[in-house]
């Protein structure tokens, strides 16, 4: 069942980042609500520069025009998908039977040669035949990054945790800017019930989708409804993952969404998206908040895990590995 009734609330991040004390008291209950009520938020004034955004778009769209053998020279064969090139039709989301309908890339966190964490982490692949794709993503990469800092400290206000909470727990995590493109469908594709990307939750902290304008993302509500959600140019997208969901015993919880295959006109163009998540030091052990536990919300997750442990089991269920 799909509706139209139901919006994500949009908010304005200067309220919180520029705002009176009474102005980010507001926006951290608005926040709360919203991402208690849907997952989903969107969040408009945020301070990404529109000229990179644009820029990243362009180099994607001519690394995913090159050819296939080409991209696949930058796949990492048993690295789990973890960096450079995922193939078309690979990714497969949980319980589902069918590949979804993307390729992507995969740009992580680059920590200084002297961090003691520096070898935990795979190198970033970089194509040679696309001009400025390493600088661009970079800068890209930098931006979200400093972007999921400030939500998610608004996000520990509105949990009753210091505002610095998450800062030490997630500044050697392994983030990752995945730009996908989904391409043009042809008549047949989609008749075996392949979408572009089946029913998931995301499996970080949280996750920020750069708006590019064209339709399809959509969540599943508390009622049973399919609701579109806007991706408009300058809105970036902010929803809760399946860590901080645990993390939070549920209070705020991970929402189902899909992108499905749009009609026509936007059926035979691609479609590209700019999703960053934002993912806990792999050390980071993911144990119930006592702030999230209650006589009327009994702790769900008893057993405690690694982040980076429950990230390897969420990426065999979705056969990157």
């Amino acid at each position: 069942m799909s509706s139209s009734a139901a919006r994500v609330p949009q908010l304005d991040l200067r309220r919180f980042d520029q705002g009176s004390d009474s102005d980010r008291a507001a926006f951290v209950a608005d926040l709360g609500q919203a991402l208690r009520t849907y997952g989903f938020v969107g969040i408009r004034e945020h301070g990404l520069d529109e000229v990179l955004v644009g820029r990243a778009y362009e180099v994607l769209k001519q690394f995913f025009a090159l050819p296939t053998k080409t991209k696949m020279g930058y796949h990492v064969p048993g690295g789990g998908g973890a960096r450079g090139y995922t193939a078309f039709g690979v990714e497969t989301a949980k319980d589902a039977e069918i590949a979804d309908l993307k390729e992507f890339w995969h740009v992580g966190r680059t920590l200084p040669a002297d961090s003691e964490w520096a070898g935990m982490m795979p190198a970033n692949l970089w194509p040679s035949e696309v001009e400025g794709f390493r600088e661009v993503l970079s800068s890209l990469y930098a931006a979200l990054d400093s972007l999921g800092g400030r939500m998610l400290r608004a996000i520990a206000l509105h949990l009753g945790l210091d505002e610095d909470w998450f800062a030490d727990k997630v500044d050697h995590g392994n983030c990752v800017l995945r730009p996908i493109h989904y391409p043009a469908l042809d008549g047949a594709q989609g008749a075996d019930g392949a979408v572009r990307s089946a029913a998931h939750g995301d499996i970080n902290l949280i996750t920020l989708l750069v708006g590019s304008g064209e339709p399809g993302l959509e969540i599943f509500s508390r009622k049973g409804e399919w609701i579109p959600v806007s991706t408009i140019e300058g809105v970036v997208v902010c929803n809760v993952g399946d860590i901080l969901e645990r993390l939070t015993n549920n209070v705020l919880p991970s929402t189902l969404h899909r992108v499905v295959n749009p009609p026509e006109p936007w059926r035979s163009q691609p479609r590209y998206s700019l999703p960053f998540f934002v993912h806990p030091n792999p050390e980071f052990v993911v144990e119930t908040l006592p702030e999230c536990v209650s006589d009327d919300n009994p702790n769900r997750y008893p057993e405690p895990i690694t982040a980076d442990a429950f990230l390897l089991q969420r990426l065999r269920e979705i056969k990157l590995f």
